[in-house]
């Protein structure tokens, strides 16, 4: 482990994390963390634990990093759509060359219920956009 540890961790959950203020300045030199918030990045909500109030500089640690993390999650998500259409190729070309009857007929019906209903709202989003511009 580096010499320098951050002065807060926060352990990723659904929607969130529980913030640790990180601790070495003690006589063992152990690394402590003390649970100081959970957070929601759905909502915002920042709880305070243990009847703590939080500092300015946690309140704005903890703001940061919900904002990075806010950004980390929406390039995924991005990025998720775009193996999506890297996959939707992948997948034209098994079927157009190494699918067996057995395995289309397992797959077809999944498949075509789900690209229409993708393609049903791709194209309603896309005439609401045309409408608003």
């Amino acid at each position: 482990m580096g010499a320098e540890l951050p002065d807060y961790y926060f352990r990723i959950r659904d929607n969130g994390a529980f913030v640790f203020r990180v601790d070495t300045e003690n006589r063992q030199r152990r690394i402590e963390m003390d649970h100081i918030a959970v957070v929601n990045i759905k909502n915002g909500d920042i709880k305070p634990q243990g009847g703590r109030t939080l500092s300015p500089e946690d309140l704005r640690e903890i703001k940061r990093w919900m904002a990075e993390r806010t950004d980390l999650l929406a390039r995924r998500d991005i990025d998720d759509i775009h193996r999506a259409v890297d996959y939707l190729n992948l997948t034209t070309h098994w079927v157009q060359s190494k699918a067996s009857d057995a395995q289309l007929e397992e797959v077809t019906d999944a498949l075509l219920l789900a690209m229409h209903d993708l393609r049903s709202v791709l194209v309603r989003k896309k005439a609401d956009r045309l409408m608003k511009g």
